[in-house]
């Protein structure tokens, strides 16, 4: 099977069977290649290549994936074997980048070689540069590889063309030594397929760029990942190239005058590196099975312990993808030493000195006794606070005395195994090891957080899993970084054992408390119940394996009901969140990775999988980041364009009072808005005033609860500004009882004007309905179209921008009403603390009984009051910031000209390309943005999470 030229490259004579070639090649001295399909690497192929002949190895998996053809009639084989042309690189098989090349090293190496730059190869194989790591090279590290400016401008210019032709779909140029047979004429019509580079910008290489444009079929994100397998790879490669660009853009403005314009242009682009994370909150109590179901869902059984009956998790712990290096990584922050200092003296003075008797009844005694004993052994039970504070007992973690953001230990590991072995100390509480002569320290009282950084995971590059210990903390530090947690999760995670689902109190207790702080007072969409274990069921031995799988789905399916009754019956958790933000999974992470009862769809492993994909797929941080550069280019040379100066006078007028109306729009909702919580604050100021006595009843006279004990609990309670949380996570919190007639009154109509779920956003959607149709605009004025597009995406950023400010504000808002509560309260909370002796529980209860009846006629009001002038100045703040923005931006773009701004036309027709691509269409250039809420996202719409 002799292969000739054709179309630039080579392939075999139609009539001969790929059986031939592989006879042919039996006695051959071939050299092997390697068929990669690197956007996602899922498939590594040898292919034999010698003197004008190609095999397809019969053993590799290629043959696997495309059986259907290989093995099918002559007619399809042939069709397969005739798809198999070698132009240069490029083999155009099922998915449009298919490289061929010896190996990683190899490809750089002919590549670098190729673009005359062979002095760099023992640098790059130094640094391990691969086709992956060599596309996403960024100004800086290519600085330090190359401190020559003359190879360094030669090398960026050409991996921008190489880097257009890997995100386009085109042919890759590689070392004509590859290819024999290749003529002049063949490389020629290679070489017309480059784009030009950002510092080209002559008229030939804008015609070439304009034609690409005009004949591509572009694909949405979505099919082209259907399709081809392109995806994120892809896109970070589009964002490096695009950040370049735009690093470049900048270093131009930065060496002309610094005029309004140029000044304006440059924090433009300072303001376009955003990154919003997704959190999953992950509850559940020790022996739940949260870190088997974390490890199964990331595909790393080794990360996070679990299966221990002795040890629990005791410390917040992230889990994310590590996307800087192939390490597993945690990065441990210790609380402060004055925070350390202040809990030891709490946890001695209340607990350590107390008399065995007294010790007996204290149901919080050995929990302080854990934790002393985990860093101290024996010792803290003979010694002060001032020398259990000595530096003796921190000297493996010297990070502990350091200040800041120097207050972290990072471990850097080469598996998943030797990571969690190292971490266990940090956030494992085991009361069976640690003993003999030796005493070992177990170093997680002073930990506040772990982020456990895992290589090779795209499914959590925009997501971190949070595994969140109990109900909060009862130190302070780690308790206000728990609910600032909790409250910024977009989903949370309850995991119970499936035999206890709904009767069991804990995880009930988990919802019930934290809904509020997830639900109208943070940002979660969707609560997800998972109930694990689900492939255990009582007698296994005496069925079949049909049987088996059978009655496991039944009683799953029993369960997942069960769990919806339930929660139908909780009043206060539907007062934050609907039934339809409630899925219910039953999973087997056992079973997921074993397989031997279950198949892999029956653990459910795969749905929430899925949902991590989707969470992490809607994160539109390479169209944002497009579209706000493509908007900055259009300006640059919109402000260049002479001639259009009668358009713009006449264009600004008619945006103005575009302007001046879509402000109205927004202004009278949120008017409305403050009316309807003005007038239930006024009920829920009437009904705190009659109710307040029995929600003090509650707190200071609990039923079943004996007084001798009591009193210390109460003492902690006044210490603490009003708020204690008991051994088993259950909280204490006299200013939400205080305010609780208040947020009964408001939490209605606060879930319908700051909406978590949906798609129709804060005050009835009147954010995302602001418009000032630059699109129809465009179609009016084609002379001012740059000015116009450049306008339209300032509008989806300040939309954007203001989502995120609305977003955080509206929890501040919500959680005002217990805060100034407790500001009230607090001159009582410090004069109950002094109390001692006999009478303190008396006296305690007296002091604050009277306090709130003295105050009851003013406090409430007070805070009402509090909460609506907080509510005007976010009406204010919003008309102010879209006012102030837009009419800066039509300034600008209308009433500028700035012709000393440098001409950077190809590198806007090449945004314009990227745009294209990740928008989905040509006729989509101008559509910059739909009404999603959270900006500019239309082709990755946020998924709807069920």
């Amino acid at each position: 099977m002799q292969l000739t030229n054709w179309e630039g490259g080579l392939h075999r004579n139609q009539e001969e069977d790929p059986s031939e070639a592989s006879q042919a090649c039996t006695n051959t001295a071939a050299k092997d290649l390697v068929l990669k399909e690197p956007l996602f690497g899922r498939l590594w192929d040898v292919v034999v290549f010698h003197r004008g002949w190609v095999q397809l190895s019969p053993l590799t998996r290629v043959m696997e994936r495309h059986s259907e053809l290989l093995h099918g009639d002559y007619s399809n084989r042939c069709n397969f074997w005739h798809s198999l042309v070698i132009c240069r690189v490029v083999l155009p098989l099922y998915s449009p980048n298919v490289l061929l090349f010896s190996d990683m090293d190899d490809f750089v190496h002919t590549t670098l070689t190729e673009w005359g730059l062979s002095e760099l190869i023992e640098k790059f194989k130094d640094e391990e540069i691969d086709l992956e790591s060599l596309l996403c090279l960024d100004d800086q590290e290519i600085a330090k590889l190359i401190p020559k400016t003359g190879p360094r401008s030669k090398f960026k210019d050409k991996l921008k063309s190489l880097r257009v032709k890997f995100c386009t779909g085109e042919k890759t140029t590689m070392n004509e030594e590859t290819v024999s047979d290749s003529t002049e004429e063949n490389e020629e019509e290679a070489d017309d397929e480059v784009l030009p580079s950002t510092s080209d910008t002559t008229d030939n290489g804008k015609r070439k760029m304009a034609a690409q444009c005009e004949s591509s079929k572009w694909q949405s994100p979505a099919k082209r990942r259907r399709d081809a397998g392109l995806g994120s790879y892809s896109e970070r490669i589009i964002l490096c190239d695009v950040k370049n660009i735009m690093t470049h853009v900048n270093n131009r403005l930065c060496q002309e005058d610094n005029t309004r314009l140029n000044a304006f242009l440059k924090a433009k682009i300072s303001d376009l590196e955003t990154d919003k994370r997704e959190l999953v909150g992950v509850f559940g109590k020790s022996g739940a099975g949260k870190s088997s179901l974390i490890n199964a869902i990331i595909k790393e059984k080794n990360l996070l312990p679990s299966g221990s009956v002795n040890a629990c998790t005791t410390v917040m712990i992230k889990v994310e993808a590590n996307m800087h290096n192939q390490k597993y990584e945690a990065d441990i922050e210790f609380i402060t030493k004055e925070e350390w200092k202040d809990e030891l003296w709490s946890l001695l003075n209340f607990h350590g000195n107390n008399p065995d008797q007294e010790r007996e009844e204290d149901e919080d005694y050995s929990e302080v006794a854990e934790k002393l004993s985990a860093l101290y052994g024996d010792e803290w039970k003979s010694k002060s606070p001032e020398s259990l504070m000595d530096n003796k007992y921190f000297r493996e973690i010297p990070e502990f005395h350091q200040e800041n953001s120097q207050r972290r230990k990072i471990l850097t590991c080469g598996s998943a195994k030797e990571l969690s072995a190292r971490l266990d100390k940090y956030t494992r509480s085991d009361s069976k090891q640690g003993a003999g002569k030796e005493v070992k320290r177990w170093y997680w009282p002073l930990v506040k957080c772990v982020t456990v950084k895992v290589p090779n995971k795209e499914l959590l590059q925009h997501v971190t899993l949070v595994d969140l210990p109990g109900n909060g903390d009862r130190n302070k530090s780690r308790d206000e970084m728990w609910k600032g947690v909790v409250g910024s999760c977009s989903a949370v995670w309850i995991v119970t054992d499936i035999n206890r689902a709904a009767a069991e109190k804990e995880p009930w207790e988990i919802l019930k408390s934290a809904c509020s702080l997830m639900g109208n007072g943070g940002e979660c969409q969707r609560i997800h119940f998972i109930c694990t274990k689900s492939d255990l069921i009582e007698d296994m031995d005496e069925l079949s394996a049909v049987d088996v799988r059978e009655h496991i789905l039944k009683r799953n399916m029993q369960a997942k009901e069960t769990v919806k009754d339930a929660f139908r019956k909780i009043p206060k958790i539907k007062k934050h969140f609907s039934e339809d933000c409630l899925t219910v999974f039953t999973v087997s992470s056992k079973e997921f990775l074993k397989q031997k009862r279950l198949r892999p769809d029956d653990t459910e492993i795969p749905k929430l999988q899925k949902f991590l994909q989707d969470l992490n797929d809607c994160h539109s941080e390479t169209l944002n980041y497009v579209s706000g550069a493509y908007g900055i280019l259009s300006l640059i040379q919109g402000a260049r364009c002479r001639e259009v100066a009668c358009q713009k006078v006449v264009v600004c007028k008619d945006i103005e009072e575009k302007l001046r109306q879509e402000l109205d729009k927004v202004r009278k909702p949120m008017e409305e808005a403050c009316k309807v919580f003005e007038r239930c604050l006024c009920e829920g100021v009437e009904n705190s005033k009659s109710s307040c006595g029995k929600h003090l009843k509650t707190v200071l006279y609990p039923s079943r609860v004996s007084g001798r004990g009591f009193h210390k609990t109460l003492k902690r309670v006044v210490e603490n500004n009003g708020i204690f949380k008991t051994k088993k996570g259950k909280e204490i919190n006299l200013n939400v009882k205080l305010a609780s007639c208040l947020t009964d009154s408001i939490d209605e109509e606060f879930r319908k004007t700051f909406p978590n779920e949906g798609n129709c956003g804060p005050f009835n959607g009147v954010i995302n309905t602001f418009s000032l149709d630059t699109e129809m605009l465009i179609h009016k004025y084609k002379d001012v179209e740059l000015q116009l597009i450049f306008l339209k995406t300032e509008e989806e950023k300040i939309k954007t921008r203001l989502h995120k400010i609305i977003r955080e504000r509206k929890k501040k808002i919500y959680s005002s009403l217990t805060e100034t509560i407790e500001a009230i309260m607090i001159e009582c909370y410090q004069k109950a603390a002094t109390f001692s002796g006999k009478d303190t529980l008396k006296n305690t209860r007296d002091i604050i009984e009277r306090h709130v009846y003295d105050l009851k006629n003013t406090m409430f009001a007070q805070t009402k009051d509090d909460m609506l002038a907080q509510m005007t100045k976010l009406k204010e703040h919003i008309l102010k910031t879209l006012e102030e923005t837009m009419q800066k931006s039509v300034d600008l773009s209308l009433k500028t000209d700035d012709f000393s701004i440098p001409d950077f036309a190809t590198e806007l027709e090449m945004l314009k390309l990227y745009h294209i691509e990740l928008m989905g269409s040509p006729n989509e250039e101008t559509s910059l943005i739909s009404t999603d809420p959270k900006g500019p996202t239309a082709a990755l719409q946020q998924p709807k999470l069920r």
